[in-house]
Order: structure tokens, then sequence, then C-alpha cells
């Protein structure tokens, strides 16, 4: 369970290099998968210079005029990707003050009639024109941040007394990435302070964040057992590493996700999100019952039946599917891209509070 904890652990990767030290490094990482569920790591093997020309990127991509970001806005995509303004996404029913573009793996568009509905969430990415730059930089991180991915689930796994490989099998072909901007804000002339308010991660198997402003800037906060929020600081050449909700029902509630929010606050503060495909095509059962057995052995997680340990929209939820249960949650989120591109299920998902 998560535990009481006070601060968020770092993880040096590099240990897995030695086997002098590897054991080390697999006793913290089983630590933070099962106590805390957020982790930083540290020498992680991503280019500096993949990660600084993102970082530069971002406030230039930023200050495009409306109409420039209006030419890659959200709503022209039916697979929820391009350009999102301060107030458009909600969480929890309220709205959330960022603003923010939103990538994945480019894919063609290879949905028909007949086939499943969430296979639609699939597709090309929207490029803004006036910064034609933006487009490498963004495939190369995503590049790197699906080779990180990959390596650290093989750790994850090791940790977890798995093969290497097992997690594998869970994984979609298409990762997403939010480059995120919550602009500065004053409480004193606005009381809403909500960058993004409190959430478990829902739409990744793991979420790898780039905070990619200065130390000072702070925002992001982890909910510990007792309900004390605790500041995720910016800590220099570090990604913040947390646990998604699918991972949570497939280790059967022994790796739990961990609430967390986003504050704003007197400066403007960058963010970027990698979030870790789960494959659509994924049902209960299978989530459920593949690694039941590893985890009732092993005593790791807290009830062994059903799941029952775990708080899972998604097993709460009337959709079979995990790709189902994604289209839900992004139509609801983002209303304007379901009632253009989903009129048929629209009414369906926004009236449907089985799973909240």
């Amino acid at each position: 369970m998560t535990s009481n904890f006070k601060s968020i652990p770092v993880i040096d990767l590099s240990l897995a290099k030695s086997p002098l030290t590897r054991p080390k490094l697999l006793q913290e990482l089983h630590h933070a998968l099962t106590c805390i569920g957020f982790l930083y790591i540290t020498n992680h093997d991503v280019p500096q210079d993949v990660i600084l020309d993102l970082k530069h990127a971002l406030p230039i991509l930023f200050t495009l005029n409306p109409a420039e970001k209006e030419e890659v806005v959200l709503h022209n995509s039916p697979h929820f990707l391009g350009y999102s303004q301060v107030g458009s996404e909600t969480t929890a029913g309220v709205a959330d003050k960022r603003e923010q573009f939103e990538f994945a793996n480019e894919l063609p568009d290879l949905w028909r009639e007949g086939h499943p509905l969430h296979e639609r969430l699939k597709g090309p990415n929207q490029w803004p024109s006036q910064n034609p730059s933006i487009r490498s930089v963004v495939e190369k991180y995503i590049h790197e941040l699906t080779n990180l991915g990959e390596r650290f689930l093989r750790l994850v796994a090791e940790a977890l007394s798995l093969d290497p490989e097992t997690l594998f099998s869970f994984l979609s072909e298409q990762h997403r990435l939010k480059l995120v901007h919550y602009p500065a804000s004053d409480p004193s002339s606005d009381p809403n302070i909500q960058g993004v308010g409190p959430h478990k991660d829902s739409s990744g198997w793991w979420t790898f964040l780039l905070q990619a402003s200065p130390p000072s800037v702070k925002g992001l906060q982890a909910l510990n057992k007792t309900g004390e929020w605790i500041d995720v600081p910016v800590i220099e050449d570090t990604f913040v590493v947390n646990i998604g909700q699918a991972f949570e029902v497939v280790t059967h509630g022994a790796c739990k996700a961990t609430t967390h929010r986003v504050l704003s606050g007197p400066s403007e503060r960058y963010s970027v999100p990698f979030f870790q495909g789960v494959r659509g095509s994924l049902t209960k059962t299978e989530a459920v019952e593949t690694l039941r057995s590893h985890f009732v052995m092993q005593k790791i997680a807290l009830e062994a039946s059903e799941g029952a340990s775990v708080d899972s929209a998604f097993l709460r939820g009337k959709y079979n599917t995990w790709g189902e249960s994604q289209l839900r949650t992004k139509i609801r989120s983002h209303r304007d891209v379901g009632r253009k591109f989903y009129a048929d299920v629209f009414h369906g998902y926004v009236n449907d509070d089985s799973s909240n």
C-alpha cells in the first residue's frame, strides 16, 4: 500500500550496470514500486541534447499566435492529438489551468467502420506549420523515451521477480506525449489554482515526466497514505516516474497508482509527461488473470481475489477492454471532440457514471 512517505526516492539507473550494485538498485526500486508509486530516475541515458532541444522548443511553441494554435486544435482530430487551450480539459469536473499540445508515435489512420471504435484513437499527429522544426524535436524525444520505458520495464520486472520481458505483452504500439504550459496564476485575483486536479494516471502503463522549468518553480504534489500532499520538486537531470492505473490492475494492487495534482503558482511552468501506452485490446479478464498466480505466490498483493484491492475505473466500469475505457475517458474530458467524431456513443459515455 502507498505509505506515509515524506519525500520521493531518487533511483540511480546506472547501478544496474554492475552485478555488485544491481541488487541495491532492485531493492530500492521494489520499495518505490510497492510503497510509494512515485520515484525519480537519474543516469537514465536519454541524450542531454534531445532533452535540451525539447526544453528550448517549449516557450517558442506556446508563443504561437491564436490562429497558429487553432490550425492544430484538438477539435480537428478523432485521435485526440493536437492543441488544447487553457480550461478546455477538466479533472474531476473542474477546468484545469493549462494549455497543451498532445503528440504520439506517428501512425496512419487505419480505422474503418466495423473495427473496434477505440482503434480510432490511433492516427497521425497535427504539426504546427509555423514551427516545422518541432516535429523532429518531438519525434526524437518520443523515440528516446520509448527506449527508456522499455529499459525501465525490464528493471521493474526483475524487481518484482518476473521474467524481464513479461510486461511487454501489455504495451501498445502507440505512446503519447503532452507538452504542457501552466500560465502564472495570482490567487488573490483568481481563487482557482488547479493546474491539474487530483487524479491517478489513467492513460498509460507508466508515466515519465520531464519537469522542464527551473527548480524554483514548484507545483507537482503526490498524496501519501495519511492524506498529506508531498511536493515533488524539480531535480535537474532526472525524470519523475509514476505508476499508471493499468499497472496497478495487472499487479493486483501490489504497485499502487498514486494520486497527484499540479497547483498553479506565481511563475509559469512547463511540463512534459510521456505516457507509455497500454494495448487497447487488453480485457479485464486478461488484466486480472495474467499475473495473478505470481503475485499470490509472492504474497506481494494486499488481496489476491479478483483484484479487489484495486481502485480502478477500468475494473469498475462496464467496458470490457482497456481501449474502450480510454475512449470513454477522453470523450468525457474533451467533449467537443466527442460530439464531432463519436456522436453515436457520445451521450452514452458522457452520461455513464459507473466508473466515475
